[in-house]
């Protein structure tokens, strides 16, 4: 490594093509978990309507990240290079 290279040869950025239902998907799985969040917390509700609602909302969004993560996790990469650190 020459003086001043700040790459770090054990990081390594893989680069993967995500589509744009596939960024919906993700966006849609984050917002149920999150309203489902707020349900969970919010008063506006009576206690059974803001817990059936903020469950309901909060357990899609945990079930449906399961397999976009293994979507993810799967597709292969399409580019790696070294990480640079900044600082």
């Amino acid at each position: 490594m020459a003086k001043g290279d700040k790459s770090a040869p054990h990081l390594i950025m893989k680069d993967k093509l995500i589509s744009l239902p596939e960024i919906a998907l993700i966006a849609g799985t984050r917002v149920a978990l999150g309203a489902g969040l707020a349900f969970l917390v919010s008063g506006k509700f009576n206690n059974d309507q803001r817990k059936g609602a903020g469950w309901a909302l909060f357990g899609f969004g945990v079930l449906s990240s399961i397999p976009l993560l293994a979507t993810m996790l799967t597709k292969p990469a399409i580019s790696e290079r070294p990480l640079v650190r900044v600082s």
